[in-house]
């Protein structure tokens, strides 16, 4: 269960938004005063509620318009093997998400990447990594929805739904 209040969500909506807000202008749009308001922030950064601030960079711009969904299955289920897997993958730098899945399909990873032949590249690191039983990938043909805030309108704030 958390212990966050309306103000602490107003706090983590806004920041989510957009992180380079002062203090000032943060306090502004929750309706606290400063130091109550930095106070609040601080207290989510050290509880873990606040893990980064980032900023978001346009893929394409950069040159890495190449979204690609891998599914992985494997034979091997052990907690050695997952251990080397997972060193292994997160080390691909065009690794954006990893999970372990339930169902079918045993690892999901999102991948970025600059082309069909940068895909290559990176498959070939990939099926190195460890003995795979099978690989799926899906390209992303056009990106229709990307956010990274959570919705935090579904929390209930401590009151009765």
């Amino acid at each position: 269960m958390n212990s966050l209040d309306k103000f602490d969500c107003a706090i983590l909506a806004a920041l989510q938004a957009d992180a380079t807000l002062s203090i000032s202008g943060l306090s502004e749009k929750v309706g606290l005063s400063s130091t109550p308001c930095w106070k609040r922030v601080k207290r989510l950064e050290e509880e873990g509620y606040i893990e980064s601030r980032v900023s978001i960079v346009n893929r394409a711009k950069v040159g890495l318009p190449v979204t690609v969904f891998v599914s992985v299955r494997t034979s091997e289920h052990d907690e050695k093997w997952l251990e080397r897997f997972a060193s292994a993958v997160i080390a691909l730098p065009e690794v954006l998400e990893f999970h372990r899945m339930s169902g079918d399909v045993d690892y999901l990873l999102k991948v970025v990447t600059t082309d069909i032949e940068g895909y290559d590249r990176f498959y070939k690191k990939l099926i190195k990594c460890a003995q795979l039983t099978g690989v799926s990938s899906a390209f992303s043909m056009e990106q229709i929805k990307s956010t990274t805030s959570l919705p935090l309108e579904l929390i209930s704030h401590g009151m009765p739904a």
